[in-house]
């Protein structure tokens, strides 16, 4: 499967392909003003090779590994405008979070505009009333709204739903607030279908040292509802189809380090390893 991340170099922005690998140096294309989610969605309309489409008239430059720490990664087909980027999602999707009350569709939830998205390495912050903060390993789905305003998928990524589950336990219909956190995401997007299966595992440190370890299971076997059903849904509201416009739609997570005891700080870092597709996401919570 196809893999493309974007990212800045000496000030000039790139594009990539495939998951870095240490040691190994960057092979990167200048973006020269190219719109990667409009070449994406001409691409897919046309049936040609993603990759032989965006590189065509762009030769590959190579940045040595010893100077990859200088790359600033960003995330996928991110606009220059956040303000044409929405980010939401849907809660209690999977079957482990399944009762008598599940709804026939899941609830979707705003989290933010672009602006809301970080990268690894990055702080995601929350409100300084937070109550229990708690992370989510997602899939992310992203979408590109084309111009005649349809949107359209262009592959998906990996995420992290930081959540105030704790002001949502007290008061369900807060919802809304408890989301509004930060949301971590992976600068890598994977061009092709969502994955069935994905596992991985959670790490939590306090301090430099280990105060949580779990794992995770996510995708689209994990989900109690069907994925086609839920986005047709979501996207039968007219409001949602500005052209132009990206969509990261998180597709909601298991059981979370909140569910095994742990109370997150100021300061934690939470590592989430997505094993199974080689993707690692690590992101500082920081009480604003």
């Amino acid at each position: 499967m196809t893999v493309l991340f974007e990212c800045v170099h000496q000030g000039e922005r790139y594009f990539g392909f495939g998951i870095p690998a240490e040691g190994e140096p960057l092979r990167l294309h200048r973006l020269d003003g190219l719109d990667l989610s409009a070449a994406l969605l001409d691409a897919a309309a046309s049936g040609a090779d993603p990759r032989a489409a965006l590189t065509a008239g762009r030769p590959a430059v190579e940045v040595p590994w010893t100077e990859s720490a200088g790359v600033e990664f960003r995330p996928p087909l991110l606009p220059d405008s956040v303000g044409d980027a929405l980010i939401g999602g849907f809660m209690q999707t999977h079957n482990v979070k399944v009762d008598a009350a599940t709804q026939s569709q899941p609830n979707w939830f705003f989290k933010s505009l672009g602006e809301g998205l970080r990268v690894s390495g990055s702080e995601l912050a929350v409100p300084a009333s937070s109550l229990a903060i708690c992370e989510e390993a997602e899939v992310v789905l992203v979408y590109a709204v084309d111009a005649s305003g349809e949107p359209r998928y262009l592959g998906h990524g990996f995420g992290n739903d930081l959540t105030d589950i704790g002001r949502f336990k007290r008061h369900a219909g807060h919802l809304s607030y408890a989301k509004l956190c930060e949301a971590g995401i992976s600068p890598f997007l994977f061009l092709g279908e969502p994955p069935e299966s994905v596992t991985g595992t959670v790490t939590i440190e306090r301090g430099g040292q280990a105060a949580y370890q779990g794992e995770f299971t996510t995708g689209t076997k994990a989900l109690h509802y069907g994925l086609a059903d839920i986005m047709t849904e979501l996207f039968s509201y007219r409001a949602l189809h500005h052209p132009g416009r990206i969509h990261y739609v998180y597709l909601g997570a298991d059981r979370s380090s909140f569910h095994g005891g742990h109370q997150m700080a100021d300061g934690d870092r939470i590592t989430l390893d997505f094993a199974s597709h080689g993707v690692v996401l690590s992101n500082t919570v920081r009480w604003s």
